[in-house]
């Protein structure tokens, strides 16, 4: 498909002004724009229309962008928007600061972008296999649950829930505890089951009276901890504060996905780069756009992302996401 220029123009024009509106477009309000009659500017609508890339909400009504439309913007029109000054400050204050580790500089310029935008934050944190294990914690919860806390060498903080397959004392607890952090720190994460199984089982077996119990939630959590990922989200609400999320069975839809662990999880970037998945696209919901890339820093990669409404600003989501990615990027070298 090949568009004429003043095509282009109107185009950009009519996807520019829904995106700030989210109100149809008619052919009046932008004929001193392109210096065209009324009558022009239908025309060149309805040739648009028939492309696909229009379409209107109702037959009396302007146009509105379609998927296709929107797809042709982002592709062939757009251009990246230059940082505000604001926005890069805002930023910076996250990204410079050296006293936060990796995760808490992604999750909180997240955190910024999505109260930039209006739109909903993903972060996405796959285990990396250079995190060492750095200290172990149990917080007991009652007598049959406890709370198992892992700190890596990176700043990482996982947690799990650990279910006792019976009564354990908390001083054959203790002593568990004191054991593996005496002798699996230092050991890469993916590493801690094999480790568990072969150098620490038969010593814990010769100390804890009830070492089999132990031996065997431990096990199981480290092995979790191994291919946990991460999931963060921000701005939940964001995206229902939008016009076009004002349906109750919408609003209803879209909380279930955000709450489904696996479908969030499902977002994930291979591609290289800042990558546009508008509507059908994402997998994910048809009525809106995601915008994700993925990071790589000293192995360790992940997935940021925006979540919106197809009527998503998209010259200033690619610049933010861009932005964040390059920082932390050049920050961890």
């Amino acid at each position: 498909m090949i568009l004429t220029q003043r095509q282009v123009d109107l185009l950009k024009l009519i996807v520019e002004d829904y995106i700030q509106t989210a109100k149809p477009v008619s052919s009046k309000s932008i004929c001193d724009t392109l210096n065209c009659s009324s009558a022009t500017i239908r025309a060149e609508m309805s040739q648009l229309e028939e492309y696909g890339l229009l379409e209107k909400e109702h037959i009396s009504s302007g146009r509105i962008p379609s998927e296709q439309g929107y797809r042709y913007y982002v592709d062939h029109i757009m251009q990246p928007k230059e940082l505000s000054g604001d926005d890069m400050l805002k930023l910076q204050t996250i990204v410079n600061n050296k006293s936060l580790v990796l995760s808490d500089v992604i999750s909180q310029s997240m955190e910024i972008v999505a109260e930039l935008t209006n739109y909903t934050a993903v972060v996405l944190g796959n285990a990396s296999k250079d995190n060492l294990v750095s200290k172990v914690e149990v917080i007991p919860i009652d007598e049959e649950k406890l709370v198992a806390i892992v700190v890596t060498d990176k700043g990482h903080v996982e947690h799990k829930n650990i279910y006792l397959e019976g009564h354990v004392s908390s001083k054959d607890i203790g002593k568990t505890v004191e054991l593996i952090n005496k002798l699996i720190v230092g050991t890469p994460i993916d590493d801690v089951s094999s480790f568990l199984e072969f150098q620490v089982k038969p010593i814990i077996a010769s100390y804890v009276e009830q070492h089999e119990i132990l031996y065997n939630a431990f096990y199981h959590a480290f092995s979790d901890f191994a291919t946990n990922e991460s999931v963060k989200m921000t701005g939940r609400r964001n995206i229902l504060m939008q016009p076009e999320f004002h349906d109750a069975d919408k609003i209803r839809d879209i909380i279930n996905k955000f709450e489904d662990k696996e479908m969030v999880k499902a977002i994930k970037e291979e591609g290289n780069g800042i990558n546009v998945y508008i509507g059908s696209e994402n997998h994910f919901d048809d009525d809106v756009t995601i915008v994700k890339t993925k990071y790589n820093i000293n192995g360790e990669e992940g997935t940021i992302a925006l979540i919106g409404p197809k009527r998503m600003e998209y010259d200033r989501v690619i610049t933010l996401l861009d932005y964040i990615k390059e920082n932390i990027e050049r920050n961890d070298q």
